[in-house]
């Protein structure tokens, strides 16, 4: 068996009621509050109280792209009105983003025209089948990140050093959750920067990055007609939906709009022992031929 790292998979943080490890085999997606396997359709059905739905990855891994292309066009099958918001882009560049949905840029002039190479810089093909998706059904694509600035500048010197006319509206940061912090130390693998007011100041910095994509969310959301079948589905690295006290947990703090988190976690020819609160599904592929 696969035995990842006590630090990042097994972590004791999350839902209290789901502290008890399970095992995900290859190729299985897990419901860890029914502790069962399902199939991809069944989980999609599962999905069916939840308005945000959050999907993560590994930003290099071809498989987690393939599997969250899947898991939105699923959500279109079963006549969900899905919206798909993208930790890739930054909000500045929600124009581009609205000519793809409307199929009126080329696969190169989107590249070119929402500056793909700069926002995000991984191989547009690694992500290409979500974009084939969100362009075939014509789906809402939504910029949910903020220019990195605003990150950098929180992190050397803190969120009160951004001046309030570039804060883009996002809210004070919320720094009291132990276990997020608890999460993104463990992400960095002991690599942070000593000296507390550095750490403090490095942690604002994520935090400002979670809860500026949920506010992009949270607004994008109050200019769209309400619907009890809309999807908005989220996609972003493992460490902002894990555990569910990342993105998910910041647009629980201003809202009351049911999330689901699905993680994928690393490819494995083994089963893997892992903790049931990293997500409410969890997805192990089998290891690429």
């Amino acid at each position: 068996m696969n035995q990842p790292s006590d630090s990042l998979y097994t972590l004791p943080i999350g839902d209290p009621r789901r502290q008890y490890l399970i095992t995900v085999r290859p190729n299985e997606i897990r419901d860890t509050h029914q502790r069962r396997s399902v199939s991809l359709q069944q989980m999609i059905r599962l999905l069916e109280p939840a308005t945000f739905i959050l999907i993560g990855e590994q930003h290099d891994n071809p498989q987690h792209h393939q599997f969250q292309a899947q898991v939105i066009e699923g959500l279109v099958q079963i006549g969900r009105s899905v919206i798909v918001g993208m930790e890739m882009f930054d909000r500045t560049k929600q124009y581009p983003l609205n000519l793809w949905t409307l199929n009126r840029l080329s696969e190169a002039e989107f590249i070119e025209q929402s500056e793909w190479k700069t926002q995000w810089g991984f191989d547009f093909a690694l992500y290409r089948p979500i974009f084939e998706v969100v362009y075939r059904y014509r789906l809402r694509l939504v910029g949910l990140n903020v220019p990195r600035a605003i990150v950098r500048q929180t992190a050397r010197a803190g969120w009160q050093s951004v001046p309030e006319t570039e804060r883009m509206g996002i809210p004070d940061p919320d720094l009291s959750v132990e276990e997020h912090r608890k999460l993104f130390y463990a992400l960095l693998g002991g690599g942070h920067p000593t000296g507390q007011q550095q750490n403090d100041n490095f942690y604002a910095a994520q935090v400002v990055w979670d809860t500026a994509m949920a506010d992009a969310a949270l607004r994008y959301l109050e200019r769209t007609v309400p619907s009890p079948r809309l999807a908005f589905v989220i996609i972003a690295g493992n460490g902002h939906v894990m555990y569910d006290v990342g993105i998910s947990l910041r647009i629980r703090m201003r809202s009351n709009l049911p999330t689901r988190v699905i993680t994928p976690l690393p490819p494995s020819e083994k089963p893997m022992r892992v903790r049931a609160a990293l997500g409410d599904f969890l997805w192990l592929p089998g290891k690429a031929p």
